[in-house]
């Protein structure tokens, strides 16, 4: 039996079929442009990097979310999950190319969220212009309409991709086609997404709520990356599986409202990292916000039967933590194996600063070892966090 598996990593959890609600419905005008018109209206993606460009101090969109997750089907007798609040991303400092935005989960009063994955605010810097073309179409059918959202009218597509006839998912997206104000989302109004077939049933559905425009005086300091969404940091995880243990470092960044991962091995770790995306796959902010509730709603997973668990330490680089270890043991077709996983007891701890969000809610090391005759152990190999940091002081 393979060692216990670890969190998904972001660029998963983003491309992950998240599900929910259908989309909000709005005013269609029979007047409206046909579908083939509204496609050449759509916003160019050179217009979307001027807006990044122009970014202001203050600009900002909010939208209220909400999501359910069923249970699995492993968890009989169990019950349906809900969460609800709002997003909002909105540019704390502008050092050009760079734009600086903070994202935040509240609930509908403002106060932060109970669930660790969402009650701290995270930053997210965006490059306004790109190291590489970013075409990243919306996938589904597109019907041109008006709608109004957030006190305004707007001239829109709905795009819709209906995958549940093969047990996917039914996704729907709302966006304007001149972005204006709703540039740090490319445009979107509304979004939807609803399970089917053999996944976890539920969805989430995002609906803007407001927006806001700084003004050109406004200026702020670049703040701390304490709290990366991902963009501008990196870590590194060492992999001893298989006959060639390496170490993989994963890096992000984020152009013009699209978030880029990247993971290989390393040969040197004092070289400059993350100076190369040019095999990211690119992921929208907009979806960034769909997938981080619907993660949030997954149950934590209990520690295995007969596990123990204990308080400690861990330390990586010069950083010490509080973390827990569980350690059991389970025997699958007459073989024995013994487990290890350490966990941070505090994701927000201040010893894990600067370090990407989806690491702090993976293991920091996790090892798995086979016994043999004599009670002999055998490792099966295992992972362990030994770095991370801010790339942005020394890469472009």
């Amino acid at each position: 039996m393979p060692m216990r598996q670890a969190s998904l990593p972001l660029a998963a959890l983003l491309g992950a079929a998240l599900s929910f609600l259908p989309g909000c419905e709005s005013t269609k005008s029979s007047s409206g442009p046909s579908p083939s018109d509204a496609q050449v209206q759509k916003s160019s993606p050179a217009q979307d990097a001027d807006a990044w460009k122009r970014a202001r101090v203050g600009d900002g969109v909010t939208y209220a979310f909400s999501a359910t997750q069923g249970p699995a089907p492993r968890e009989s007798g169990g019950s349906a999950r809900t969460l609800t609040g709002h997003a909002t991303l909105e540019v704390v400092a502008v050092q050009q190319p760079w734009v600086w935005v903070r994202l935040a989960f509240t609930d509908a009063a403002g106060k932060p969220l109970a669930q660790a994955r969402l009650a701290q605010e995270l930053l997210v810097p965006v490059r306004s212009d790109t190291t590489r073309p970013l075409d990243v179409p919306h996938g589904g059918e597109a019907t041109a309409e008006r709608t109004s959202s957030a006190g305004r009218d707007w001239e829109a597509l709905r795009y819709v991709s209906d995958q549940r006839p093969v047990d996917g998912p039914l996704r729907t997206r709302v966006y304007a086609n001149t972005p204006g104000p709703l540039y740090l989302t490319h445009g979107l109004l509304d979004a939807s997404t609803e399970s089917a077939g053999f996944h976890i049933p539920g969805g989430i559905k995002l609906t803007l709520r407001e927006f806001r425009e700084g003004s050109a005086d406004a200026n702020a300091p670049v703040p701390a990356l304490e709290r990366p969404l991902g963009p501008g940091a990196y870590y590194d995880r060492k992999v001893d599986v298989g006959p060639a243990p390496s170490v993989q470092r994963v890096c992000f960044t984020a152009e013009r409202g699209y978030v880029l991962r990247t993971e290989g091995p390393i040969d040197d770790a004092n070289a400059a990292p993350c100076s190369d995306f040019s095999q990211a796959e690119p992921e929208s902010l907009e979806e960034v916000l769909l997938s981080l509730p619907w993660e949030a709603l997954n149950p934590e997973e209990a520690p295995a039967a007969g596990a123990s668990v204990t308080r400690g330490t861990f330390t990586a680089e010069g950083h010490t933590v509080p973390a827990l270890t569980e350690q059991g043991s389970e025997n699958f077709e007459g073989v024995q194996r013994v487990f290890v996983q350490v966990t941070a007891a505090e994701p927000w701890a201040p010893g894990l600063a600067g370090l990407p969000l989806e690491a702090r809610f993976q293991p920091l090391s996790s090892n798995t070892e086979r016994v043999v005759g004599g009670g002999k152990r055998e490792s099966e190999g295992g992972t362990q966090l030994v770095r991370w940091g801010s790339w942005l002081g020394g890469s472009k």
